[in-house]
């Protein structure tokens, strides 16, 4: 199977030799995990960070059948920033390894996630930002893994399959953690 690798620059220039390198890096990652599809990488100059190792951001979304695994490092060139974003990366794809294949017996599988760009309006409004993305169906057990995995602290909104409906796990402040199950009236 080939990995789709996409590659986003905002606020800099991704020169033809930098998009090679990472390219080459990127569709390598399905020698971890075989069933990935698809590497985003989002690169960024942000030109106000406090420090400047800060300044350059390097963000990896990986997509598969299972699997939605999502990294950022930053640092004070871009190169530098993909490759400490790539080897977090390959460490988060050992460890859903381990967890999704020993002794697991059979699982079902889920529907792939898609999760499209998020728009922010250009006309003034209270919603400054809108986001829209498909629903993964899946078990309350998975979706506290997901969470944790995609580094969400606050929540996470799912398709729950015990109940066919969407619902909310947040993180509560003593740490345990909550499901809004939305009603109808």
């Amino acid at each position: 199977m080939t990995v789709t690798v996409e590659i986003f620059a905002h606020n800099m220039e991704a020169q033809e030799r930098l998009r090679d390198y990472i390219t080459k890096k990127a569709s390598k990652l399905d020698r971890y995990l075989s069933e990935i599809e698809q590497v985003k990488i989002d690169l960024d100059y942000i030109k106000s960070a406090r420090s400047a190792t800060d300044r350059y951001v390097a963000q990896l979304t990986v997509r598969g059948r299972r699997a939605l695994l999502r990294t950022e490092e930053r640092a004070d060139e871009i190169r530098t920033a993909f490759d400490l974003a790539i080897d977090k990366m390959q460490r988060q794809l050992e460890r859903y390894k381990g967890k999704h294949y020993r002794g697991r017996g059979s699982r079902p599988l889920v529907k792939e996630a898609r999760q499209t760009e998020e728009t922010v309006s250009e006309e003034p409004s209270v919603i400054s930002r809108h986001k829209t993305f498909d629903l993964i169906p899946m078990s309350e057990a998975e979706a506290l893994e997901q969470m944790e995995m995609l580094g969400h602290d606050n929540f996470f909104i799912f398709y729950n399959v015990a109940t066919s409906k969407i619902n909310v796990l947040y993180r509560r402040r003593d740490g345990t953690y909550g499901l809004i199950e939305p009603r109808i009236h």
